[in-house]
């Protein structure tokens, strides 16, 4: 079958290619603009759906860098309370041993009482040490301090209340399967657990031996004790602050690939593009000339 090419089959044509090609050259000058090689959902489908995807993974990384963030000030400031508390409890077990000797007298007694009784109330700010309004050592309640003194009776007598028991501690999560404690229990640090004196009724009786010029030694054990449970706490904060920066690591490493990620599937080659623009512009015009070369011969051409 002999098909005949007439003047308008060659129009029509020119003008699709010419319109393919003028459609390719807005999509390369579109791309150089934004620097984005999905503008819309129906430039890639599988590239929009795999987009949506690690933006999701980007947002829920973000989210847990906020979280290890928290608990890493969380940390930092446990453990800080809990080293002044072992200095003032060193400093505590220093002058019991200084009043246990022989040659310690009654007002050497007494004056020891009376800076031991400063350090427990310096004992009770760190057992009351707040990180952004929230107590350290008070888990989840909203008591506002994690140890109540309360005087009462004659001769008064302090006793000692721990608010947080019960309430539950504070964790964080660092990633999609892990979480960690930030907060400590204040029983847990200063005692009363088990049957066992909490410190501070530990050294209110060293207070009441000191004044009565009694025998101290037999409370150097119990100060002890007391000091090995805040340096065995610690050690745990220590393992979990530990945790805790390797999370950070392993964070800013998913950010990274993340993006890379990210980057590889929504962004362009500006350098790439460029180039493909200004062969599309060639292409472009070359298609022009060429068009205008074949297509000279109008009606006016065959009136004149």
């Amino acid at each position: 079958m002999i098909t005949r090419t007439s003047n308008l089959m060659l129009t029509r044509n020119a003008q699709q290619n010419l319109q393919a090609n003028m459609s390719r050259l807005a999509k390369l000058q579109e791309q150089a603009q934004t620097s984005a090689a999905i503008t819309r959902p129906s430039d890639d489908p599988a590239g929009t759906a795999d987009a949506l995807k690690v933006r999701a993974e980007m947002r829920a990384n973000t989210a847990y860098k906020s979280n290890i963030s928290d608990a890493n000030s969380w940390l930092s400031t446990v453990d800080a309370a809990l080293t002044r508390t072992t200095d003032i409890l060193t400093r505590i077990k220093d002058l019991a041993i200084t009043a246990s000797t022989a040659t310690a007298t009654a007002a050497n007694k007494a004056a020891i009482a009376t800076e031991i009784e400063g350090l427990k109330s310096d004992l009770l700010g760190q057992a009351n040490t707040s990180f952004l309004g929230r107590n350290i050592f008070a888990g989840n309640s909203d008591a506002g301090v994690a140890v109540k003194a309360e005087t009462s009776g004659t001769p008064p007598t302090q006793t000692y209340t721990f608010t947080g028991e019960g309430h539950g501690p504070v964790n964080r999560r660092l990633d999609a399967n892990t979480e960690v404690r930030v907060d400590a229990s204040a029983a847990e640090v200063f005692g009363g657990v088990n049957g066992e004196p909490d410190v501070f009724t530990k050294l209110d009786s060293l207070v009441s031996a000191l004044r009565d010029n009694g025998d101290i030694s037999t409370h150097l054990p119990g100060i002890d004790a007391s000091t090995q449970r805040v340096i065995t706490q610690q050690t745990d904060v220590g393992i979990r602050h530990a945790r805790v920066l390797k999370a950070e690591e392993t964070n800013l490493e998913q950010s990274v690939s993340l993006e890379a990620r990210r980057s590889g599937i929504e962004d362009l080659d500006t350098a790439q593009v460029i180039l493909d623009l200004k062969l599309q512009e060639l292409a472009y015009q070359s298609s022009l000339a060429v068009t205008a070369k074949v297509l000279q011969p109008t009606l006016m051409d065959f009136l004149r």
